[in-house]
């Protein structure tokens, strides 16, 4: 009896003693993606209890890791809007009461080194939730769009930084946001660089991660924003070993550092490529790369090293790519790959039932002829889909696998 008391009491120190290591280890980039991408969060989609959820997880990890509440209530900045219902208009913050009024949460955590200039690090936490607007998904049952990639990757990654950054590089403070209402139209940065919780004056540059989960064999990374402050594209390639960068100058994008490029603000945005489960259900924990993400958490923290003592980066405007992008009334049905820099538009996925399916054409093709037009990069195939009405046809010309295959299209 007396040894059956000792081995239990034995077996509760033992219980306790792995209790308290596990309340105090690290938390690892799987861990927070399996969290943030699980089901029971019903795919994050902006002012669901899902949302909240993440919300209140991301803060828990904030205040764990040291950081302390910038937002206007706790870690938490909340905004109100009514849906845009025309794609260009801009967005009413104006709380009105309706049905239609959906309530945004930023989270906000600051690490405070006493220094005189902020780095601002991003990532989006929100998603489709079971495949709201801009789903790519064409099942005929609902199906979470749990996001693993867009962007539970982007916040473990930043969560990583803030674990890498809490006694290292002190020459500046370091504001985390997570953001809210990305996938709408960048509702959440953009809130925030109009109510902003620091003097944006002092801001030093901003770094944003999404879509940083699926690092490919090559190691092809995209580094956006690199002329937006004159020392970046230096920067950005004398600390890289190990990618395959691929550089854009514009500050302006499909994501939350364009809400702080314009307000003139120098910015990084890193990301691994698009695939064929963006914006789908299948973009989930199983198919990331934690080893890749690992590696980008990486290179981001030695830019951060590099620049630690280089004081407040210039700000310099650059050209706006997508002013120069043409307006298709068509589309082949593909996901280009938009960190191929060969020649031609290499094919990274292919929709069902659209024009490039039933023409047979595959992952991994690279469109070099569109009708007439000879394909040379991402922008020249836009140009030559331009051209095209629906109920046209006409030819497309692919290498596959080092041959010419053609194929009959049909728009």
């Amino acid at each position: 009896m007396k040894y059956t008391i000792v081995c239990l009491f034995l077996m509760v120190l033992m219980g306790c003693q792995n209790n308290f290591k596990d309340e105090n280890k690290s938390v690892t980039i799987n861990e927070d993606v399996a969290f943030l991408a699980d089901d029971k969060l019903e795919g994050r989609q902006t002012g669901t209890d899902g949302e909240i959820a993440a919300a209140k997880y991301i803060a828990k990890r904030f205040k764990d890791l040291g950081l302390t509440a910038k937002g206007t209530d706790g870690y938490f900045q909340s905004f109100s809007f009514t849906p845009k219902t025309d794609p260009h208009q801009e967005v009413n913050y104006n709380i009105k009461n309706g049905d239609s009024t959906i309530t945004g949460t930023n989270v906000i955590g600051f690490l405070d080194n006493n220094a005189a200039h902020t780095i601002i690090i991003g990532a989006h936490y929100d998603h489709l939730g079971y495949g709201a607007e801009g789903s790519l998904y064409r099942g005929d049952t609902k199906e979470i769009h749990n996001g693993a990639d867009d962007n539970a990757s982007g916040v473990a990654v930043l969560l990583n930084l803030a674990e890498k950054l809490k006694s290292k590089n002190t020459g500046n403070n370091y504001l985390f946001m997570a953001f809210s209402g990305e996938e709408m139209g960048l509702l959440g940065s953009n809130f925030f660089t109009k109510n902003a919780s620091i003097d944006l004056s002092q801001a030093n540059y901003m770094l944003n991660m999404d879509m940083v989960g699926r690092l490919k064999n090559n190691n092809t990374l995209a580094v956006y924003g690199v002329g937006t402050s004159p020392i970046l594209k230096q920067v950005v390639k004398a600390n890289n070993s190990q990618f395959q960068i691929i550089e854009n100058e514009s500050g302006i994008g499909p994501s939350d550092h364009t809400s702080f490029y314009n307000s003139d603000i120098p910015v990084l945005h890193f990301f691994t490529g698009q695939h064929e489960d963006y914006h789908k259900p299948g973009d989930d924990v199983e198919k990331l790369n934690y080893e890749g993400m690992a590696m980008v958490s990486d290179y981001i923290f030695e830019i951060i090293t590099d620049l630690d003592n280089n004081g407040k980066l210039p700000f310099r405007k650059t050209k706006n790519e997508s002013e120069d992008v043409p307006r298709f009334k068509v589309g082949l049905g593909v996901i280009p790959d938009y960190l191929y820099d060969g020649k031609g538009m290499r094919i990274d996925g292919v929709s069902e039932d659209k024009p490039a399916q039933r023409a047979g054409l595959q992952k991994g093709d690279v469109v070099i002829k569109l009708g007439d037009s000879l394909v040379i990069d991402m922008m020249s195939y836009m140009c030559a889909l331009a051209t095209f009405e629906e109920g046209d046809e006409t030819k497309v010309t692919v290498m596959r696998n080092s041959e010419e295959v053609e194929a009959e299209i049909k728009f």
